[in-house]
C-alpha cells in the first residue's frame, strides 16, 4: 500500500527513523524509509534505485493509489497508536474524538454511551482484559472486583473470549484503572483493535500433557503477537514496562526474518505502522475438546500427541469468523477449514506466516470485508496455503485425522489430576453481580484461589483442596452459584452478548432479554411435552456482529430491529456446523408462534437421539416454514 506524506503526518515523526509499510501483496520486505535531514525528508524504497530528496512532500498520484478506509489513515498518522489519543485524554471533555476512539481500542477499551438515557449523552468506557487461556491470578481477580465497585458499575462481565469486561469507567479515571490493572500483572493491551485478540484455550486446569501444552502454546502465541512499540505503557504508566519474562523461542520466532515476514528496524516488527486489516482471533485446543468453538477463529490450533500422550505437533485450521452485516449477502459467517499440520517446534513460525499473509493481503479499503475469512473465500484454500508457505519457508504436512468434537462445559466438581479439585461455576450470561459477586470474593479471598474464565462465559475455581469442597459448595449455594444439576439445561449452554444499553452497535436486547426468552422456551418445552433434561443450544446477540457466536447455535437469535430478531437454525450441540437464517423480523412477543411448531415437530418427528439442530437441517427450511405457517396448536393426545 502506498503511503502519502503531508502536514497531517508531522506528529508521527517523533523518532529519527520510522519504517512505514507498503502493502503490495506478499512482499513484506518492501519498505519506505523516512529519515530526517537538514534540508527535508529523504525517501527511499528498498526495491527501487531511485532516491529523491525533497523539502516539500510531492502530492502523490491518487489515481493509482489503492483506496483505504478511514481507520487505516488514522493508524498511519498515530505514531504507533499514540496520537491523538494522548492529547484527547488530557482534555476536560467526557469523551474523546473519532480518531482517538479508534485508537483506544488497541489499548483494550471502547467508548460508550448509556442508550437508556435521554437528552445529553453521558460517556463512559468499557475496558476488556487480555487473559490467554482465561487464566486469572488470585490477586488480579480481587483487583478487578475492587475496580468494578470503585470505578465501574459494580459488576464484572465474563466474555466469550475468556476475558473480563469492566463497564462504566469515566474518562478521568481511565489512567488510574489501567495502571492498577498493569501494576497487578494484568493487561488490556490488544483486547480490542486491529491485531491479535485474546488467545483461547480450554479453561480446565487438567494436569494432562496435552492440556498443559495447549495452554503453554496459547500463551506463547499471545506473547509472539503482542505489540512491541511501547504505546500501551507510554499511555498508562508513563513508559514503565511491567512485563513477565518471555520464553526464548518466542523472542527467536518474533525476530526471525529469514522469509521476509518482518519490518526491519521497526518498533513493530510484525505489525508495522498499519497493524492488521481487522481483528484477528486464535484458539488452541486438544482433540475432542471444543469448549473453544475452534472453527469460529481466524486460526484454530489442535495439539496432536503420540500414543504415549506426548505432544508432537499441531493441526491448523484457518478462515473462521462470525461477523456479518444485515441485508448484505456478500458478508457471512464462515467455518474454518484445514490448512495442514506442523511439528511442534514450528508452530510459532507457522502462526506468524499466516498472520503476515493476512497483513499483506487482507482488504484495507472496506472494513466489512477485512477479516481473513474473506481473503480465503476469495483465494481458495490452495492459493492461501501456497502464499503462507512462502512466509513459513516449508510445506505444510497433511492434516492429521481427528476424532469427533464435543462441547465441554467443565461445570461442577472435577479432579485436576494433581491431587487438587476444580469447580466450574455457571454464571448467567457471564455477569458477576450482587450476592454472587460478594460470595465469589469471599471464597476466592479466604482460600487464596486462582481461577479461569471459560469461552462460555463461566468461571472455574482452581487448585481446591479436598477438605475445602464442602464449605466452598455451601458458600457457593448461598451466593446463588448452583451446582449444574440445579441449573436449567437451557441456561447451561446459552450465551448472550451485553448489547443494550451500552453497546453502540446493538439494535435490540440480548443479555437483558435472555432470561425471559429462556423461560419462554422452557414453557414451550413443557407445553408440548419435551423433557426437562432435553436441551437446545441457544445464543442471542443484539446485532449481526456475532460476539456470542449465534451462527453456531441450534437456535440463534440475532437482533435485526427494535424488539425484533432473525431466527437462525441448524447449528449442532458440538459447534461444528453453521446455522442458517430461517426467518427475519420476528418480533419478540411473537417468538412462540415460531418456536412452538418447531419444537413440537422435533419431538414428534425426530430420529433416535437427533438433536434439534440436526433435525432442522434434515427437514429443510421450506418444510419447516410450511409447518410454522399451518400451525394451529399441538394435537391433544387422548
Amino acid at each position: 500500500m502506498t503511503t502519502s506524506f503531508g502536514a497531517a503526518n508531522a506528529a508521527v515523526f517523533n523518532d529519527p527513523k520510522i519504517q512505514l509499510q507498503r502493502f503490495n501483496g506478499p512482499n513484506p520486505c518492501c519498505l519506505i524509509s523516512i529519515q530526517r535531514s537538514k534540508n527535508g525528508v529523504s525517501v527511499s524504497t528498498s526495491n527501487s534505485s531511485i532516491i529523491r530528496a525533497v523539502s516539500t512532500p510531492v502530492k502523490p498520484d491518487t489515481s493509482t493509489e489503492p483506496k483505504r478506509s478511514k481507520v487505516e489513515i488514522i493508524k498511519e498518522q498515530s505514531n504507533y497508536i499514540r496520537y491523538p489519543l494522548n492529547e484527547e485524554l488530557l482534555t476536560d471533555n467526557q469523551n474523546i474524538n473519532e480518531s482517538a476512539t479508534q485508537l483506544i481500542k488497541f489499548h483494550g477499551s471502547y467508548q460508550q454511551t448509556n442508550r437508556d438515557e435521554r437528552g445529553k449523552k453521558s460517556y463512559s468506557f468499557m475496558l476488556r482484559t487480555k487473559n490467554p487461556c482465561g487464566i486469572v491470578s488470585n490477586k488480579l481477580y480481587l483487583v478487578m472486583d475492587d475496580l468494578a465497585d470503585q470505578f465501574g458499575i459494580g459488576t464484572l462481565r465474563l466474555t466469550t473470549r475468556q476475558t473480563f469486561q469492566l463497564h462504566g469507567v469515566l474518562k478521568k479515571n481511565l489512567k488510574t484503572v489501567m495502571s492498577t490493572i498493569i501494576g497487578n500483572m494484568g493487561s488490556t493491551l490488544g483486547a480490542c483493535g486491529d491485531l491479535n485478540r485474546n488467545v483461547l484455550a480450554p479453561a480446565a486446569p487438567l494436569a494432562r500433557k496435552d492440556y498443559l501444552f495447549a495452554q503453554e502454546t496459547a500463551e506463547n502465541i499471545a506473547a509472539l503477537l503482542t505489540p512491541q512499540s511501547g504505546f500501551y505503557y507510554d499511555m498508562w504508566v508513563d513508559g514503565e514496562r511491567i512485563m513477565s519474562a518471555e520464553s526464548p523461542e518466542v523472542v527467536k520466532a518474533r525476530n526471525d526474518n529469514s522469509h521476509g515476514t518482518n519490518f526491519p528496524d521497526s518498533p513493530e516488527p510484525i505489525y508495522g505502522t498499519q497493524f492488521l486489516p481487522r481483528k484477528f482471533k486464535i484458539a488452541v485446543t486438544v482433540p475432542t475438546d471444543n469448549s473453544v468453538d475452534i472453527l469460529t477463529n481466524d486460526i484454530g490450533v489442535v495439539v496432536i500427541s503420540d500414543d504415549d500422550g506426548e505432544p508432537q505437533g499441531f493441526n491448523i485450521y484457518v478462515g473462521g469468523g462470525m461477523g456479518r452485516t444485515h441485508r448484505l449477502e456478500t458478508t457471512f459467517p464462515r467455518l474454518a477449514e484445514s490448512l495442514g499440520y506442523v511439528p511442534k517446534e514450528d508452530i510459532l513460525y507457522a502462526i506468524k506466516a499466516i498472520v503476515v499473509t493476512q497483513r499483506e493481503n487482507g482488504r484495507r479499503d472496506d472494513r466489512k470485508y477485512s477479516r481473513m475469512k474473506y481473503l480465503i473465500s476469495s483465494w481458495g484454500i490452495e492459493k492461501f496455503r501456497s502464499v503462507v508457505e512462502q512466509y513459513y519457508g516449508k510445506k505444510f504436512e497433511p492434516f492429521r485425522e481427528l476424532p469427533e468434537w464435543e462441547f465441554k462445559s467443565y461445570l461442577g466438581w472435577h479432579d485436576q489430576g494433581n491431587g487438587h479439585l476444580f469447580c466450574g461455576l455457571h454464571v448467567d450470561n457471564g455477569r458477576i453481580k450482587g450476592a454472587t459477586k460478594k460470595a465469589l470474593r469471599e471464597i476466592i479471598e479466604k482460600y487464596n484461589l486462582s481461577m479461569r474464565i471459560t469461552p462460555n462465559q463461566n468461571l472455574i475455581l482452581c487448585d481446591i483442596r479436598h477438605e475445602w469442597k464442602h464449605p466452598i459448595t455451601t458458600a457457593l449455594d448461598q451466593g446463588g452459584l448452583l451446582q449444574p444439576q440445579y441449573v436449567d439445561p437451557l441456561n447451561i449452554t446459552s450465551m448472550a452478548c451485553p448489547a443494550l444499553p451500552l453497546c453502540p452497535l446493538a439494535v435490540t436486547e440480548a443479555e437483558r432479554g435472555a432470561p425471559d426468552i429462556l423461560k419462554r422456551v422452557r414453557a414451550v418445552f413443557e407445553k408440548i411435552g419435551l423433557q426437562y433434561n432435553e436441551s437446545v443450544v441457544i445464543r442471542i446477540t443484539g446485532c449481526p456482529n456475532g460476539c456470542a457466536r449465534p451462527y453456531m447455535a441450534e437456535l440463534g437469535f440475532v437482533g435485526d430491529g427494535p424488539n425484533s430478531y432473525q431466527i437462525w437454525l441448524g447449528g449442532t450441540p458440538n459447534q461444528t456446523s453453521l446455522a442458517k437464517c430461517f426467518m427475519n423480523k420476528v418480533k419478540v412477543q411473537d417468538l412462540e408462534k415460531v418456536l412452538e411448531p418447531l419444537f413440537y415437530h422435533w419431538r414428534s418427528k425426530r430420529q433416535v437421539k437427533e438433536s434439534f439442530g440436526n433435525f432442522t437441517t434434515r427437514m429443510g427450511f421450506e418444510k419447516l416454514k410450511e409447518l410454522v405457517d399451518k400451525w394451529e396448536g399441538a394435537v391433544v393426545e387422548a
